[in-house]
């Protein structure tokens, strides 16, 4: 492994940085969080436009830059300094490697060019609190968390003219916003349960999509009711669904631990320019020797989930599977980070309105998404056979 950053690596970074930090600062990020969407369309035509982020991972032929999620996770980490709110994860890291993995030629020609350009948004309208089992990074990936074969997530059945889908879905990132929909839906009843994927209009009639309070406004969430909706499969019925989310699951776990140490590297910068300017007794907080211990732990904590989530972010493009992990790492040095940030800016620090808090929350709601650490740990461990099945799941309780 070559750990040096390529030019091109270099030139994506720099460049992403500097547009976030003219167009993405605080009052930006606090202004684009109130509008309907959850984000600001002139930055995202930007981000899609000129820098082709939701491209970056996909084929040249259907528009794409062509590189690998490498690529992808490293502009992640600049997006996550900034806690920038965009359509990108939803689009570039969930549906849209679904569509280029599953869909048919027809399909990925007429969806994946316009995912691209950033003219459509997509979202993976899975249930919220199933999102971490379905992208098999906290379980085995199996179609439970689709329905089951009994009431609850969406049920699909077949009819004369095609597949209709009924049921809803909640905490579906970009839910509320995103032009098309990619819907895991059950089928087949509880004798031949099967978990399948759909792609849905977002206006679809019969669709009706409301936003959700979010504990972490910079990830919009909605929620997504289906009526008795005419839905297109995703692809060949005998597709290998559950295996293309978890393969899903491990790209997007590199893409989430570059974010988390985006913004657990600022969220520390921000805490380390405080205390050097703050005084107290008569002296800058940062030369007490205390502070300077819990800061110096915190900068080992983001450096250890930066080297961690490097590597993931390479490892996945050579069909590593390391990716859960080092999201654990990232989440958990992001927490650490983000609640050492409030204890040092004292009492300013501990009013909801200071930024501290948007890196605290960012920390809970992945944890609450993706997470929590210790089941993203104790899987992994479960994966590679480190402890007996009984072990790994009294680990994870």
């Amino acid at each position: 492994m070559d750990a040096r950053f390529t030019p091109e690596q270099d030139e994506i970074r720099r460049t992403l940085r500097e547009l976030l930090h003219s167009r993405c600062g605080p009052r930006e990020l606090r202004a684009a969080l109130d509008t309907p969407a959850g984000h600001d369309p002139a930055l995202w035509a930007d981000l899609a436009g000129r820098l082709c982020l939701p491209g970056l991972a996909l084929p040249e032929a259907y528009g794409g830059v062509g590189c690998s999620s490498t690529e992808l996770a490293l502009a992640c980490e600049e997006t996550g300094r900034v806690l920038a709110p965009s359509p990108l994860l939803a689009t570039a890291a969930l549906a849209a490697p679904l569509i280029a993995a599953l869909g048919t030629a027809a399909q990925r020609a007429r969806l994946l060019p316009r995912l691209c350009g950033g003219t459509l948004t997509a979202a993976l309208a899975v249930p919220g609190t199933a999102l971490a089992t379905a992208l098999a990074l906290t379980g085995a990936g199996g179609g439970d968390w689709a329905g089951g074969g009994r009431a609850g997530g969406v049920q699909a059945r077949r009819t004369e003219s095609g597949w209709r889908l009924y049921g809803q879905v909640d905490q579906v990132l970009d839910g509320h916003s995103a032009g098309l929909l990619v819907v895991a839906a059950h089928a087949g009843g509880f004798v031949r349960s099967r978990t399948l994927l759909f792609l849905v209009p977002g206006d679809a009639a019969g669709v009706v999509r409301t936003r959700q309070t979010a504990l972490d406004a910079t990830r919009p969430q909605g929620r997504v009711q289906l009526r008795d909706v005419e839905a297109e499969p995703l692809g060949e019925e005998s597709a290998q669904v559950l295996g293309a989310l978890a393969d899903t699951g491990e790209r997007t776990a590199a893409v989430l631990a570059c974010e988390a140490v985006g913004a657990a590297d600022r969220a520390l910068e921000r805490t380390v320019e405080y205390v050097g300017r703050r005084e107290q007794f008569g002296r800058l907080i940062g030369s007490f020797q205390a502070v300077k211990h819990r800061l110096a732990d915190v900068y080992v904590a983001v450096q250890a989930a930066r080297s961690a989530a490097y590597y993931a972010a390479w490892a996945t493009a050579h069909g590593e599977r390391v990716g859960g992990l080092a999201l654990a790492q990232a989440l958990e040095a992001l927490r650490i980070a983000a609640a050492e940030g409030i204890q040092l800016h004292g009492g300013i620090g501990f009013t909801w309105e200071h930024e501290a808090h948007l890196y605290f929350k960012r920390a809970a709601g992945d944890e609450l998404l993706f997470g929590p650490v210790h089941r993203l740990r104790a899987h992994a461990a479960e994966t590679a056979r480190l402890f007996t099945v009984a072990e790994a799941r009294e680990v994870a309780v």
